[in-house]
């Protein structure tokens, strides 16, 4: 999770939602943001996801809920990391100004939590379309729990293949 700095006065406030240096002193090489994407979401409890880049198009993605409320996911599938398999989510939204990192190697999904999500991605690889895979939103290997039931789930994310280390 990144917490940001407000600085609040009696216009509003001002925070840095970027910072190479300032990841770079908590141990994270996020390298350049490349792309930035914005995804708008209508209804509650959809689920986006869960998507990642394969090698050489990993990317790194900082998350950002603009408006509404998301339950956010990350899952690592990185070969070796102590973490493999396992996943967190948190929820992010336009009141608290969380924001999630999701290194290499690791899906991410969401499910909104209110309707007309508006969720920002800063990203450290071009979208690659060859590159991209999917893990299914309710794979019974990883156990997500989502929070609202009866999920809207788009065809190509309920048609991801079952996970298995081949993918």
């Amino acid at each position: 999770m990144i917490e940001p700095e407000f600085r609040v006065d009696e216009r509003g406030y001002f925070t840095r939602v970027f910072c190479q240096k300032e990841l770079k002193n908590e141990g994270i090489n996020f390298g350049d943001v490349v792309q930035g994407n914005r995804s708008l979401t209508k209804n509650k409890g959809t689920i986006r996801g869960l998507h990642y880049q394969m090698d050489p198009d990993g990317e790194d993605k900082i998350i950002q809920c603009l408006h509404g409320a998301i339950y956010d996911v990350v899952l690592d599938l990185r070969e070796g990391s102590p973490t493999n398999g396992q996943w967190v989510a948190e929820e992010l939204n336009a009141e608290n100004g969380m924001m999630m990192l999701v290194p290499k190697g690791c899906a991410h999904g969401f499910q909104t939590l209110a309707n007309d999500c508006v969720v920002q991605y800063l990203v450290s690889a071009y979208y690659a379309p060859g590159s991209e895979r999917g893990v299914r939103w309710n794979d019974p290997v990883f156990g997500i729990h989502w929070p609202v039931k009866d999920a809207i789930v788009s065809e190509k994310d309920s048609s991801w293949p079952l996970y298995n280390h081949a993918n």
